[in-house]
């Protein structure tokens, strides 16, 4: 794990990535990540992506106990559920990209399993999606939705909202969400024109090849 000077370049760094590429705007998303201590740096509330300040992280202690920083994120709920019920996640990430929020509004979607396959890396960065029904921005009852999985799922799509994704750290998190929103992003490209996905058999060698089960 990095010493947490460095980590907290790095979130600022990675969030500022995300903005600049339009996958979140404004002052919406948020992101988390596990410290060496066993506490937590988290963006706060209201914070844009494109200028968080590493000197002004939310910083929680191993406790749960907000000790330096400004106020975090009304998502806290959301990302404490993930923490809490996958002992080998160091990082969470949550975005209001477009693609992923216009598929989630689409009829007749699969919901333990959101993502269709239609590449070998959303399978292998992110497993299957569950997609969560609405919830108001930052009510408690999506930690709750997201415990009730079980720690079986890393990634979940929040029903016109956004997704939302664990990780092993801070990188492997924004790869993965990255890598959600660029399969939605083919998704609605190829809505309608029957697209040629993987076959259940190339799905399930990509299980066994990659040990993602």
């Amino acid at each position: 794990m990095i010493p947490e000077s460095r980590l907290r370049e790095q979130i600022c760094l990675l969030a500022k990535s995300m903005y600049e590429r339009g996958l979140t705007s404004g002052s919406t998303g948020n992101i988390s990540a596990r410290t060496e201590d066993g506490g937590l740096l988290v963006s706060p509330t209201g914070a844009c992506f494109g200028r968080l300040d590493p000197a002004r992280l939310s910083r929680f202690d191993a406790g749960g106990a907000l000790i330096d920083g400004d106020l975090p994120t009304k998502e806290m709920p959301l990302h404490s559920a993930f923490y809490d019920t996958h002992s080998t996640v160091g990082a969470v990430v949550h975005l209001h990209s477009c693609h992923s929020v216009a598929l989630s509004m689409m009829p007749d979607l699969d919901e333990d399993n959101f993502l269709p396959p239609l590449t070998p890396y959303g399978i292998m960065k992110l497993g299957k999606v569950k997609l969560l029904p609405f919830f108001l921005p930052g009510d408690a009852a999506i930690g709750q939705a997201v415990r009730g999985l079980a720690g079986k799922r890393t990634a979940v799509m929040l029903a016109n909202h956004g997704p939302v994704v664990a990780g092993k750290d801070v990188e492997a998190a924004c790869d993965a969400i990255e890598e959600l929103e660029d399969t939605a992003r083919l998704a609605m490209l190829t809505r309608g024109l029957n697209p040629r996905a993987l076959t259940n058999d190339q799905v399930q060698a990509l299980i066994t090849k990659f040990d993602l089960e």
